[in-house]
């Protein structure tokens, strides 16, 4: 499909020089964040941005809860960041790369450092758990105090506050990215080998979902849990998870370009996606009838960041190559 024929609210986008890799995209209450690579932090839209140097070395990964934005960096900090820009080191590992990180209820915090990961709960207590190898995925379940990590092999379900064993989910193979849907039901893990992998509980019963062209990086729910979005194919693959799940059910392919996805983010209320793509793109699919509607006509680099604000009325979004946009939709 050529550029031409997308409807397009190009003219309401604002143009947000980042000028490095995007690395992480947020809202916090209403503010726009952007993390760059270089260990900056942007805050505000083009009226009155400020910026933040919250590492001295390169941002690796990012996470966030509205609230704050947890960071993780080649010189081993791990650093909180909020709407104000005031910022708290929450952990040093002294100069250990930070290969992921994850924020859950009531201020928690999990990072990970090689085979180590670490679980800070709201009033500051640390607890360690080592895993069979590193863990680049980590994810909190949607209610309590319990983590989800990835690894060789399978993922680990662990309840930091308490002594029990951890939990494998086994699936052999490397595990990277790691989700869990919002009823608490599934968790999914993407993988090395260009799949993902994902186990219904409390059963552990084994869901395969392969095909993809490249590896998915990217994964985004429903707001009501119903569908899983991710990236890693010449479109967005949306698995169902209502019911038993998506084994023995076809995914939906949508915002298919001659160009792979690398970034999705579902609307917070509305089933609408958004879809970042490696040549800079970024389109609108509404699932219910499959309209598209053009937000960037890429450029440059691959869309890196997306993230929608609570209202689902502003979209955020950055690229590889330092360029940044927020989307406000017409119309209230």
């Amino acid at each position: 499909m050529t550029a031409a024929s997308f409807e397009t609210l190009t003219q309401h986008v604002a143009d947000l020089p980042a000028g490095d890799f995007v690395a992480h995209a947020a809202f916090l209450g209403k503010v726009p964040v952007l993390a760059m690579s270089d260990g900056r932090i942007r805050i505000g839209d083009a009226s009155g941005a400020r910026e933040v140097q919250a590492h001295d070395a390169t941002i690796l990964v990012a996470a966030d809860d509205a609230t704050r934005l947890v960071t993780g960096g080649d010189d081993g900090k791990v650093i909180a960041i909020d709407a104000s820009g005031s910022l708290a080191t929450l952990a040093d590992e002294k100069g250990r790369w930070i290969d992921a990180v994850a924020l859950g209820a009531s201020g928690a915090t999990a990072w990970s450092v090689g085979k180590r990961v670490n679980a800070r709960d709201g009033k500051g207590r640390v607890k360690s758990l080592d895993l069979p190898s590193s863990s680049r995925g980590l994810c909190f379940a949607p209610k309590g105090y319990r983590l989800a990590a990835t690894h060789a092999n399978g993922t680990t379900l662990w309840f930091p506050a308490v002594s029990a064993e951890p939990e494998r989910l086994e699936w052999k193979g490397s595990h990277l990215d790691v989700t869990w849907s919002p009823d608490g039901r599934f968790v999914v893990s993407s993988m090395q080998e260009n799949q993902l992998h994902g186990w219904k509980l409390p059963e552990k019963t084994h869901m395969r979902m392969s095909g993809y062209p490249a590896k998915t990086r990217s994964l985004s729910w429903s707001g009501d849990g119903a569908w899983l979005a991710t990236s890693g194919a010449e479109a967005a693959i949306i698995w169902p998870f209502s019911g038993t799940g998506p084994t023995g059910k076809a995914p939906r392919e949508c915002g298919v370009r001659p160009k792979r996805t690398t970034q999705v983010a579902f609307h917070p209320k509305a089933l609408v996606l958004a879809i970042g793509y490696e040549d800079g793109w970024v389109l609108l699919v509404r699932l219910t009838d499959a309209a598209e509607l053009m937000v960037r006509r890429g450029t440059g680099g691959p869309v890196t960041a997306l993230a929608w604000d609570g209202a689902g009325q502003r979209l955020l979004f950055g690229t590889e190559d330092g360029a940044a946009g927020l989307l406000t939709l017409p119309g209230g």
